[in-house]
């Protein structure tokens, strides 16, 4: 996909960020794995234009082995820490970076580390003494195909991208979380087809059909939310209404909801025999509900409420 251009997208707040969008959602429904890599690419890309760095790390934007293929490394969670140090020529790396999406796949990568307190965002060439995926350290079945690893950095070298904090605070890294969300409407889309197709095969029973029209239902709506979010993405790339970070907290709450609604319901409605019976339908049901704890449930929706508390609404009236 690198080397023959499909992973070339529109760059979010550019006007066709829908069509972005709809390129993500199309590669998750045929295989989430693949779009959490392509997903990864297309991100760094938007992220590096944006932070005005297009070449940082990546020379010509070719190897030895064809073209780059970028992962983001931005995982900070509970016991793991990635050190930056800046030495004579440059900085180096130290630490163990977990969920390393394309670990072995990737060609670079953007990863976050920490220069004391402040938090930055570096470009690292993977193919580079330092730089050591470990293996086994994901052992799950779920989007076990998009070679998630931790990666060990013992002295990698690192080109800054950005200022501190830059990465998360410009308006890209909130339209970026969309574009996760599109990820996983993708993967809905492919558990709900099952059903569909299901519903086509053999008569279902009032039951079975209710879940159904219950899982359009849902999808439907989550197309439409996405609509409306491309268009204010594109309409305010630079966030200057200061609405972006509402806005994406809004979409990611409601496409996780929406697809964890179609996992129970497909589950309900067909029982055990496609998760036994079916290996792409297993696939896409163990990938999604991994992908889905990208959005970190109780304390997303924590900060949604935040947000929602100290915004003047549409819906609360006069």
């Amino acid at each position: 996909m690198a080397a023959c251009g499909d992973l070339d997208l529109p760059m979010p707040g550019g006007g066709r960020t829908r069509a972005r969008w709809e390129s993500l959602t199309r590669w998750a429904q045929q295989d989430l794995s693949l779009a959490r890599l392509a997903e990864g690419h297309t991100d760094a890309i938007a992220i590096l234009a944006e932070l005005d760095a297009a070449g940082a790390g990546a020379g010509d934007l070719t190897t030895a082995v064809g073209p780059v293929r970028w992962g983001v490394w931005a995982a900070e969670p509970p016991g793991y820490v990635l050190e930056a140090r800046r030495v004579p020529g440059g900085w180096r790396l130290f630490g163990v970076k977990p969920f390393c999406s394309g670990a072995g796949v990737c060609t670079h990568a953007l990863v976050t580390a920490r220069d004391g307190e402040l938090r930055r965002l570096f470009a690292v060439e993977v193919a580079q003494p330092g730089v050591e995926p470990l293996p086994g350290s994901w052992p799950g079945l779920g989007m076990a195909a998009s070679d998630t690893l931790d990666v060990n950095l013992d002295g990698a070298w690192a080109s800054p991208v950005g200022e501190p904090g830059a990465y998360v605070e410009r308006p890209g890294f909130r339209h970026g979380g969309i574009g996760v969300a599109a990820c996983w409407y993708g993967g809905a889309r492919a558990v709900a087809r099952t059903l569909l197709s299901a519903s086509r095969k053999w008569d279902l029973d009032p039951h079975a059909l209710a879940h159904l029209g219950a899982v359009d239902a849902r999808l439907a709506a989550v197309d439409a939310l996405l609509d409306g979010a491309a268009a204010a993405v594109d309409a305010d790339p630079l966030d200057e209404g200061g609405t972006a970070r509402l806005r994406t907290m809004r979409v990611r709450a409601a496409v996780e909801d929406a697809a964890a609604d179609v996992l129970v319901r497909v589950g309900r409605a067909l029982g055990a025999a496609p998760l036994g019976h079916d290996a792409v339908h297993a696939r896409a049901v163990a990938d999604l509900a991994v992908y889905l704890r990208q959005h970190h449930a109780e304390r997303d929706l924590a900060a949604l409420g935040r947000a929602v508390f100290a915004t003047r609404l549409d819906w609360e009236g006069a």
